[in-house]
């Protein structure tokens, strides 16, 4: 994997031009329905009267994309828009939409947001007595925790599944324990979540979503599932 930053010590950045960002090619060749949600706490930028806004930008790139955006470069690009003026939040989205989707030659979704949606009810699986979770049901996984490959840092999520069938308790708590200190991008975890799942139990209707701590201003949270409409949408644990 080349890229322009990631490892690398960068010097003063001036342009928000989309040569900062770098692609990574995707390894989900057999996973056709799911995004990445990419939140975006720290967005600035400077008005049309050249005053500085602070904004929060939602950006969903889905997973049928060949490429991801490396999250070190996506920072780098973002936070070089601080002293750039704009007429409108739509130039604003316009630009990023264009230079990311000309990296990942595929169409994303962007936008400001001021609310996130509510966590959905679930089950949770950290204290599950029974053998099997429960089918149909939301179960949520609290504490998970893996490692970033490039840097060594420790990434830490809630995992939530849904599944058509029951899945045993005590071998799911010790699976997702096992990725401690697993070494792999937010994307790769939670994809190989799902098709251990979907395999081990042959699962016809599965969904996973990861809702990853922000790093760097940004979190990235992965949905991975067998159906085309998704059960989770951009929400938090607390809305604060």
């Amino acid at each position: 994997m080349k890229t322009a930053y990631l490892g690398k010590k960068v010097k003063k950045i001036r342009k928000s031009h989309s040569n900062l960002l770098d692609s990574i090619s995707r390894t989900n060749e057999d996973i056709k329905h799911g995004s990445d949600i990419w939140n975006v706490y720290d967005f600035m930028y400077l008005d049309k009267n050249k005053i500085p806004a602070l904004n929060v930008l939602e950006i969903s790139i889905p997973t049928k994309s060949d490429f991801i955006i490396e999250s070190k470069s996506m920072k780098l690009y973002l936070n070089s828009f601080y002293n750039k003026s704009f007429k409108s939040k739509t130039e604003i989205i316009k630009k990023i939409r264009k230079d990311i989707e000309s990296k990942i030659k595929t169409k994303i979704k962007i936008k400001f947001i001021s609310t996130f949606e509510k966590e959905p009810q679930h089950i949770k699986l950290n204290n599950l007595k029974s053998k099997q979770t429960p089918n149909k049901k939301i179960i949520k996984f609290n504490g998970f925790r893996s490692i970033c490959p490039v840097t060594s840092q420790p990434d830490f999520a809630n995992i939530y599944i849904y599944s058509d069938k029951s899945i045993n308790t005590i071998w799911l708590k010790k699976y997702l324990m096992s990725f401690a200190n697993h070494g792999g991008f937010h994307e790769q975890c939670i994809e190989l979540i799902f098709k251990t799942l979907k395999n081990e139990f042959s699962i016809n209707h599965l969904e996973v979503c990861g809702r990853f701590q922000r790093r760097g201003g940004i979190d990235i949270n992965p949905i991975r599932g067998t159906h085309n409409k998704k059960l989770f949408v951009n929400f938090r644990e607390f809305n604060q």
